[in-house]
Parts: structure tokens; C-alpha cells; sequence
């Protein structure tokens, strides 16, 4: 399979929060809601198409927790994510819980490079990754990420975690699709390409 990392942020990088004010405070954090003033139909239907391409998410504890706990309570018979959410399979890569309560739920012990890494050798379409960026961050830096799709908000919050600070290697990315909705959103897809090239300027002549 794929994996595929799908992150909210800000200008400034930042990915803490972009739902409500108290999704996650966090380290203090007070700037939540970000990302809501700009939602539109054209985000509603690109997400919703990503989220077509999956055949499992993949999930840190505690987004994992947060996610039980409120998608099976959403029952707008409009919302055109929640009945995905609730019955794709769910790998949650966690070393605290024993066994999940948002079935269908796989624990993943060990180490996360390792458990991911054999998980992606099976056959599919897409793991995809939604929120947890610690564990993305962690994933993209191994290389194990495929694609990375971000949804960036005209919006700089001046603080919070920042989503793509990982310590690896520089990653190479190629843009292969992107979007503007009416509101403003940037919605850009990346496939990893590896290790980012460098190269020294020698004046415009080199590129016209």
C-alpha cells in the first residue's frame, strides 16, 4: 500500500488544531479554529475524493482517541465522511493501548518504522495518515511516505506545532496536483521523490 499523509496548515506551518478551539491546547496552545472560516464545497469534494482512495487509516494514539470518540457520534445523513471513517480498518501505532474501541481497530506495539513499514508492503491502495503529525513527521522523515497532501489556510496563528520540522534528511517532493477554492485554501498534492537536490546559482542564463 501507499502511504499518504493529509495534513491542515497554516502559512506558518503550523497543523495544532485547525477544527476548534479546544481540539487541542496542547503545550497552551489558543489559536484552534483556523481552519473552519475558509471551508467550502470545492474542500468538501476534493477531501472527500481523497478519502476514496483509501482502504485503511493509519493513526497516532491520540488522534486516534479523539477520532473514536467523535466520528461515531456525527450522524448527518449528509456528511459524505462519516460513514468511511467509522468502517475503513483503523491501525492505530501506539505502544499504550492494548486494543481499540473504533472497530475495526489493529494495534501496532513495537517500533512504528518497522510495524509501518511491513504494513506497507501489503497489498492496496492507500494507508492513509489524517492529523497526527507526530507520527507523520516521523514517517516522512524515514521515507515511508508516498504522497503528501496538505490543505494550507490564508491564515498565520504565530505559534503552535508545526507539522513538516522533522529532523531527517532533506525530502524531495513533486508537486502533481493543486487547487484554489474560492476561499482561499490551497489544496496541494506531493509525491516524495527522495532526497532533495541542491545545486549552486549561476545566474538566470542557466534557466531561459
Amino acid at each position: 500500500m501507499k502511504i499518504t499523509l493529509t495534513e491542515f496548515v497554516t502559512l506558518d506551518g503550523v497543523s495544532q488544531g485547525p477544527g476548534s478551539s479546544t481540539e487541542d491546547t496542547s503545550g497552551g496552545f489558543t489559536q484552534g479554529g483556523w481552519l473552519v472560516p475558509y471551508l467550502d464545497e470545492q474542500f468538501v469534494r476534493r477531501t472527500s475524493e481523497w478519502l476514496g482512495l483509501a482502504d485503511g487509516l493509519l493513526l497516532g494514539r491520540r488522534t486516534y482517541e479523539a477520532f473514536a470518540r467523535d466520528w461515531p457520534q456525527i450522524t448527518d445523513p449528509n456528511d459524505p465522511y462519516t460513514e468511511r471513517m467509522n468502517s475503513l480498518p483503523k491501525y492505530v501505532v501506539t505502544n499504550t493501548l492494548t486494543e481499540g474501541v473504533w472497530h475495526p481497530t489493529t494495534v501496532l506495539h513495537g517500533d512504528p518504522i518497522k510495524s509501518v513499514g511491513n504494513l506497507k508492503a501489503q497489498p492496496g491502495r492507500e494507508l492513509q495518515i489524517h492529523g497526527s503529525a507526530r507520527l507523520g513527521k516521523a514517517l516522512l522523515s524515514a521515507g515511508l511516505v508516498d504522497t503528501l497532501r496538505l490543505v494550507v489556510a490564508p491564515t498565520v496563528v504565530g505559534s503552535g506545532r508545526r507539522l513538516l520540522d522533522h529532523p531527517g534528511a532533506p525530502t524531495g517532493l513533486q508537486l502533481v496536483h493543486h487547487d484554489v477554492t474560492a476561499n482561499g485554501l490551497l489544496l496541494l498534492e506531493y509525491e516524495h521523490v527522495g532526497i532533495a537536490p541542491v545545486a549552486e546559482y549561476e545566474g538566470v542564463s542557466a534557466f531561459v
